[in-house]
């Protein structure tokens, strides 16, 4: 069983580290083992350490891991894995990465989804997005860092708005549901949020079957987007673009494998997330597809279908492309 692997990631001062520190003290948070830059980063002291392990790992008395990755994120994880196994470490059943302020989430997914060390062991969860509803209108113009952290979120965490005037927050959350339209939009105050709202979003290959197909796709948020844009938005906003792709009939294997290659060379910088349930030929049960930008997690099946039926379904966030370039090589098998 792979361990699922969650990012909480967000522009400098967007509360992500308040909100790392309010989940640690969830009771639904033990057994997870946290990775972070530097410990002065959260509130350790505040936490209770209990026991360090060694030197950059340390144990909260919430039961959680809590470990530095100033160097590689790979032997971190690797790291960790080995020593559960060996009984070196207490247990734990999921990890957090949180990222710095102005990383591009981009890489540490690649990192997740395309490294051979890890994907036997470890699967993505969750891409939770801390967003300041102070600040965020300023930065999502002028850094594309934080539009691309809100483009890939899989829910979008909206804090300080106690802070912020409410037209103000009003026009961030309308911003936010047109920049991703199939992520959830969660407030917190003071960091405060229930990590079942962030974390075991439903990805299929955690329900070792199709049940938690509809929650990870969402695909009625995505379904014709581009008849319903509002012409009023951000000229920065309007380059982030989504789709959800449908396919009545069977899909050639061969033939999505040259169209994902395509979209790769041709856009891979501008490919932020594909994900999606396949139909393909030849195969009773649905195949899973997960990529971002140039790198693609290998192809897993599920036991079975999810209520709805059988075909196809993929959702493609992108930035600056237009449909027909996205479309292009699959187009005549697509709904």
């Amino acid at each position: 069983m792979r361990t699922p692997v969650s990012v909480i990631t967000g522009f400098l001062g967007s509360g992500k580290t308040t909100l790392l520190n309010a989940l640690l003290r969830h009771p639904e948070m033990r057994d997870t083992a946290v990775l972070v830059n530097e410990f002065g980063e959260i509130g350790i002291d505040h936490l209770l350490v209990e026991e360090l392990l060694d030197e950059k790992t340390v144990l909260l008395s919430a039961g959680c891991l809590c470990c530095t990755i100033r160097d590689d994120l790979v032997g971190s994880l690797v790291s960790l894995h080995e020593r559960r196994a060996a009984g070196e470490i207490p247990p734990f059943r999921q990890a957090v990465i949180e990222t710095t302020g102005l990383a591009d989430p981009a890489p540490i997914l690649h990192t997740l989804l395309g490294h051979e060390a890890l994907e036997d062991r470890f699967r993505v969860d969750a891409i939770v997005t801390a967003v300041d509803a102070v600040n965020a209108s300023f930065q999502l113009d002028r850094y594309p860092e934080s539009l691309r952290q809100a483009a890939v979120a899989d829910r979008l965490v909206l804090t300080k708005t106690d802070l912020a005037p409410e037209s103000l927050a009003d026009a961030l959350r309308a911003r936010l549901r047109r920049i991703n339209r199939g992520a959830p939009l969660i407030e917190a105050r003071h960091g405060e949020v229930a990590p079942s709202r962030l974390f075991g979003t439903g990805h299929p290959a955690g329900e070792n079957g199709g049940r938690g197909i509809e929650r990870w796709l969402n695909e009625p948020a995505y379904r014709d987007a581009e008849g319903h844009a509002n012409h009023d938005v951000n000229r920065h906003d309007d380059r982030i673009r989504a789709w959800c792709l449908e396919a009545e009939r069977p899909l050639p294997m061969a033939r999505f494998i040259a169209w994902v290659e395509r979209l790769i060379e041709r856009h891979g910088d501008a490919l932020l997330r594909l994900k999606g349930v396949l139909d393909v030929e030849g195969s009773e049960v649905p195949v899973v597809v997960h990529g971002v930008q140039h790198v693609f997690h290998p192809l897993s099946r599920l036991d079975r279908w999810p209520s709805g039926g059988r075909r196809s379904r993929i959702v493609v966030i992108v930035n600056d492309l237009d449909r027909e370039q996205v479309v292009e090589g699959l187009d005549d098998l697509l709904c």
